[in-house]
């Protein structure tokens, strides 16, 4: 009996031992094929990181790389002291995988941090917390609880945190719920799949709602679905913790430094400014006139070396592109000059529709470079405060950031302080005294918003075939959003 004892012992003992060998040979399986751990990043000189298009994290702006998520990796990389390599993702599936398989040192990729995916991947610290939406077409009655899901088509990407919700409501409260994942499908294509009729409804991020929503005028959010998740970089499971530890850090400087919040304001701080009628109007408008004035922009834009887009963008919130336009306090034409600055340009008719572009591209040109010492996009943000309510006010709200132990050349921080002009106990301390200081943030913020409109006006429509099986819609191929976040 004893015997009989000792050898089930030992048995238990040699199946503990060879599961342990297992779990080390698979380990080291998965750790070997993982040539981007920190060491390897530093002496090889390259971070390699993998991520996928949409507005919120990468795309190709003007011919060079942008996106949030693309900006986080490249001050990483710059903290690291070497170069990024970006690789695209085709699937969501594809990008876990490739993390999984220590093909890259990450994935930046504005990934949600679920339990399934912490089963094959490892996450850094959130930087940001978001919320799904459900987006549905604002024509329709707008949908109150999750039963309406069962009488529309609702479809999301595949393999997404909102795919996996959906599965969880499905098994514990609606198990009749049904919808449809597509795999050759990203949020841009299923938001303008609702925009246009196609779909009933879909689920996105609720950053990813903030980033479409104004350039689909007929879409719109119906509730939150759960609580709010934390978006975080994904690495592989079995890596070393050097560049885990070393992300932590840089996100804990960004934090500190407040350049987090700066890339927060520079890809969001300017959006749902304008409203979807606004929207809707700003397009129309461009569709009926800009035609007749975007050759003038464009010659002022390449004279003064901008875009033709930003100084058109100026023009609708000057005028709506009206040459005859005028104000109470006597600034006209399509530019809105008032005399002195007419005068400072060479404009000897303000209601002449070549001269005002001209002259107020030039006088834009000159306020930017007056600004010069600035790095971009603040630069063009404070230059277009100055257009709006003059350097000098500009120059009071800047010693005020100052005073407040803030900073005077970033327009994260002066946007909270012009609005002080308006207060007599601030501007009875300036130079220039009483401005109306919120109408330059409102004036910047509505003119990032329509630059991005033309921006994305001029991209191609997408081709797909709805919800058939071989979709040609590519990744390359719709529309996606630019913001204005390097200006030359």
């Amino acid at each position: 009996m004893q015997d009989t004892q000792v050898s089930k012992r030992q048995w238990i003992a040699n199946v503990i031992m060879a599961l342990c060998l297992i779990c080390v040979v698979l380990i080291i399986a998965l750790s070997s094929g993982n040539k981007h751990g920190y060491q390897d990043v530093i002496e090889s000189g390259t971070l390699k990181i993998i991520t996928r298009n949409s507005p919120s994290t990468y795309f190709q702006d003007r011919d060079q790389e942008s996106g949030f998520e693309y900006e986080l990796a490249q001050l990483f990389a710059q903290y690291l002291g070497v170069k990024l390599e970006v690789v695209v993702a085709d699937s969501l599936d594809d990008l876990i995988s490739e993390v999984e398989t220590g093909a890259v040192a990450f994935a930046a990729a504005g990934l949600t941090k679920t339990e399934q995916r912490a089963e094959r991947v490892q996450f850094a610290d959130s930087y940001m917390d978001v919320t799904h939406k459900l987006v549905y077409r604002r024509d329709k009655k707008r949908p109150k609880s999750l039963q309406v899901l069962l009488d529309g088509t609702l479809v999301v990407t595949a393999h997404s945190s909102h795919a996996q919700n959906l599965k969880d409501i499905q098994q514990n409260l609606m198990p009749q719920l049904s919808w449809i994942e597509r795999d050759d499908a990203e949020v841009s294509e299923l938001v303008l799949m609702v925009e246009n009729g196609e779909i009933d409804y879909t689920i996105v991020n609720s950053n990813e709602y903030e980033a479409l929503a104004g350039f689909y005028p007929n879409v719109a959010a119906a509730f939150d679905m759960g609580h709010a998740q934390e978006l975080a970089w994904a690495f592989p499971k079995y890596s070393d913790q050097t560049l885990i530890s070393e992300a932590r850090n840089f996100f804990h400087l960004m934090r500190e430094s407040g350049l987090l919040s700066q890339l927060e304001e520079r890809y969001y701080g300017h959006l749902n400014q304008i409203d979807n009628v606004g929207t809707l109007t700003f397009l129309r408008q461009a569709d009926e006139r800009l035609h007749e004035y975007q050759a003038l922009f464009q010659k002022s834009a390449e004279h003064n070396e901008l875009d033709w887009r930003l100084l058109a963008a100026i023009g609708y919130q000057e005028s709506h592109w009206k040459p005859k336009a005028k104000s109470r306090t006597g600034v006209r034409g399509l530019m809105m000059l008032t005399r002195n600055t007419a005068k400072e340009v060479g404009v000897t008719n303000r209601l002449d529709p070549v001269q005002s572009i001209t002259g107020g591209s030039a006088y834009f040109a000159k306020l930017k470079k007056r600004y010069k010492h600035i790095q971009e996009p603040d630069r063009t943000w404070i230059a277009l405060a100055a257009y709006n309510v003059g350097a000098g006010h500009v120059r009071d709200a800047q010693r005020i950031t100052e005073k407040q132990g803030a900073d005077p050349e970033r327009w994260m921080d002066l946007k909270e302080r012009l609005p002080l002009l308006s207060q007599k106990k601030w501007y009875k301390n300036t130079q220039y005294g009483y401005a109306r200081g919120q109408e330059p943030v409102h004036y910047v913020q509505n003119i990032r918003r329509f630059y991005d409109l033309l921006v994305w006006r001029e991209q191609p429509e997408p081709t797909y075939d709805s919800l058939g099986e071989g979709s040609i819609f590519t990744a390359s191929a719709y529309k996606t959003i630019k913001p204005l976040t390097s200006i030359n």
